[in-house]
């Protein structure tokens, strides 16, 4: 299961899916904990690798120790790797699937993947696309983000052309407060990345306006690599909704951590 297939399955499903009239009698909360006879034997997630590191191994890459705050989400990453795994979740999947099985919201037929030139721009272009339009979204419907894509690339939406439009000419195409991350974006991708996006996370997440939701539906998307699971907060409601979490999250990448704790790649 790739991390756009879990984020275009659940979603779009809405709170109405899971009422008490629904034929879905499994669609309940568990926190049960797997009971596993030899602990020994358990393969660890793929998304991740290693223990949890000592206070000793909590350094960054240049050598200096991280923060408090760095130091915090390794340790809850480290409480993800439990032999956590919630009752009946194949069942619940197979569920959500079948409801999302016409393929018929807006997310279809709107997302990422259709924004993108993908026939007629070059390979860089498109994948510039497809970041350009993942910065949209944010907060955003896919209907009037898929709208400003059509503005966007109706005045050519390269790298080059952002940089030779001023940032006030690109506010008239979208939104001003998002041109501004749009316009800096273009000018880190063609100074560091000779005007192509960045293909891995980290540096996706160093551009303006990105997040590891972004960064992480871009690697699927522009790239064809899974490196995580998308979470927005509508997959980070619905996943603490049904159980799909060891413990209850208040953020989405704490959420993000747990499902990819336990999701089958």
């Amino acid at each position: 299961m790739n991390g756009k297939e879990c984020d275009n399955c659940i979603a779009n499903c809405d709170q109405s899916s899971f009422s008490s009239s629904c034929n879905m009698p499994i669609l309940r909360r568990s926190s049960r904990l797997v009971k596993i006879a030899n602990p020994a034997v358990v393969k660890k997630s793929p998304y991740f690798a290693g223990s949890k590191p000592s206070e000793n191994q909590l350094v960054s890459r240049s050598g200096s120790k991280t923060s408090k705050k760095d130091a915090k989400q390794d340790e809850f990453q480290s409480d993800c790797r439990t032999k956590f795994e919630p009752e009946n979740w194949k069942r619940v999947l197979e569920n959500i699937r079948q409801m999302r099985s016409e393929k018929n919201a807006p997310v279809d037929v709107m997302g990422a993947e259709k924004c993108a030139d993908q026939w007629e721009a070059r390979p860089e272009v498109t994948r510039f696309h497809v970041l350009v339009s993942l910065m949209l979204s944010s907060q955003t419907k896919d209907q009037v983000t898929h709208s400003a894509m059509e503005k966007l690339k109706s005045h050519e939406l390269t790298v080059d052309s952002i940089l030779q439009t001023d940032e006030k000419t690109i506010g008239t195409l979208i939104y001003p407060t998002k041109a501004k991350h749009i316009k800096e974006t273009a000018r880190m991708l063609k100074e560091t990345y000779d005007g192509d996006i960045p293909n891995t996370v980290e540096n996706l997440c160093k551009l303006p306006g990105v997040g590891p939701k972004m960064a992480h539906l871009c690697m699927n998307i522009a790239w064809n690599q899974l490196t995580g699971i998308g979470v927005d907060t509508h997959v980070h409601r619905i996943s603490n909704r049904l159980g799909w979490v060891s413990k209850e999250t208040n953020i989405p990448e704490k959420t993000r951590l747990e499902l990819e704790s336990w999701l089958p790649r």
